[in-house]
């Protein structure tokens, strides 16, 4: 598997724009992104899981069930979620881009992110659908456009892009996302649009990236909230000239690693971007007894507010990852656990058998000023291994959500 310097259009046959379309009146930043395939793609997509959606999420629920799409329109600034005549700005977005396209309105997915309870008046997208179209290109500048205009309060774009030969073709497969805050399990406030020249049937496409995503942007958190926009989307148009994956075969399985690549790329860029972080931290729970409690355990710590004050302070307090991992609700025997941290500066031993252990905190905190610090956790009961990621808590995060709306 080779990375390559792109993103969403490193793939044949996709080319992508990004345009400052003033979306949100006083955000001179670009603000909307456009992905297309020249062609017609089989497409799968998963949602938040919060009860309160937005129209777009409503909207891609419906026209991506058949399986077929060949572009996505979105827009940062306003999220057009809980806001007046939401689905019908869903729809003129939508509808905008397939006249311009000149394609189907319902092989149109729209995305949406920013502030909610904001109407978005689409008369600002009208007036530059022409500019954006006209810029779409298959060069990584493009996708480099595109990605910058979801952006909200991320300050780096997330963009990567990978190849490998399946099928005795190469097929390409690339992903920009967005996300620094409202970031929870069960993916949080983002959009991830991922596009691929492989040939795979739509059941098979829509499974891949369930079991890519569980392993991947479900395993991040950054605050706790899981936001009403959450949107994750693949496109996949063929023209690889790969034999299409109709079965779960060697194919199926290394286009599915191909993506759980991708998509852990994407979703570690996310948590390291957490609003206001300066450390991503990484858990790895060893010796659980399966994959879904090592999974709920290492969740716990990176979820835990105490536990990120203390590594935004540098601080090797060990005793916030034990407690976090007792109140996670898997049952384990605490005095057989042991805890350490490791980072590129070194690795030091905190505590063994669920008891702490003397070691040189000058040592401790060289490690723990690193830009990412793992947390790794043996919990010596079987063989289950699981890693998961968030950030540090930083005085910045309440500075910038203190007046995110104003």
């Amino acid at each position: 598997m080779k990375q390559l310097e792109s993103g969403v259009t490193a793939a044949k046959g996709f080319r992508a724009a990004g345009v400052q379309a003033g979306v949100k009146p006083g955000r001179n930043r670009l603000d909307v992104g456009l992905i297309a395939s020249d062609v017609p793609c089989t497409a799968a997509g998963l949602f938040t899981r919060n009860l309160v959606k937005a129209s777009p999420v409503l909207l891609d629920m419906e026209t991506v069930s058949d399986g077929r799409a060949q572009a996505i329109i979105a827009n940062s600034g306003i999220a057009n979620a809980c806001a007046p005549n939401g689905m019908l700005h869903a729809q003129e977005m939508q509808k905008l881009a397939a006249d311009a396209l000149g394609i189907s309105q319902d092989l149109v997915l729209v995305g949406s992110t920013g502030v909610i309870g904001m109407e978005l008046f689409t008369e600002c997208i009208r007036d530059h659908m022409q500019e954006l179209v006209g810029q779409l290109t298959d060069d990584p500048a493009g996708s480099d456009l595109c990605a910058r205009a979801i952006m909200t309060t991320d300050t780096v774009k997330k963009e990567f892009a990978f190849e490998e030969k399946i099928g005795g073709k190469m097929v390409r497969l690339g992903g920009i996302s967005k996300g620094s805050g409202m970031i929870h399990p069960n993916m949080g406030t983002m959009l991830a649009y991922l596009t691929t020249d492989c040939a795979i049937s739509s059941d098979l496409l829509k499974k891949a990236l369930k079991q890519v995503c569980d392993r991947s942007f479900n395993r991040i958190s950054v605050d706790g909230d899981t936001s009403t926009n959450d949107t994750l989307i693949i496109l996949a148009n063929g023209m690889a000239g790969n034999p299409c994956i109709c079965e779960e075969n060697e194919d199926y399985d290394a286009f599915v690693s191909m993506l759980e690549t991708l998509c852990v790329c994407l979703a570690r860029r996310m948590a390291r971007d957490g609003e206001g972080a300066r450390h991503l931290i990484t858990c790895t729970v060893r010796h659980a007894e399966n994959e879904a409690e090592a999974e709920q355990l290492a969740k716990s710590v990176i979820s835990s507010s105490l536990t990120k004050a203390a590594i935004f302070g540098c601080d090797a307090n060990w005793g916030r990852v034990l407690c976090a991992m007792g109140y996670s609700g898997v049952s384990f025997d605490p005095q057989k656990v042991d805890i350490r941290f490791v980072s590129k500066a070194g690795s030091i031993d905190v505590c063994r058998n669920g008891a702490g252990l003397p070691f040189d905190e000058e040592l401790a905190k060289k490690i723990l000023e690193e830009e990412e610090v793992i947390i790794e956790a043996d919990m010596k009961m079987k063989d289950a291994e699981v890693t998961c990621w968030g950030c540090d808590l930083t005085y910045d995060y309440v500075k910038i959500n203190g007046d995110y709306r104003t």
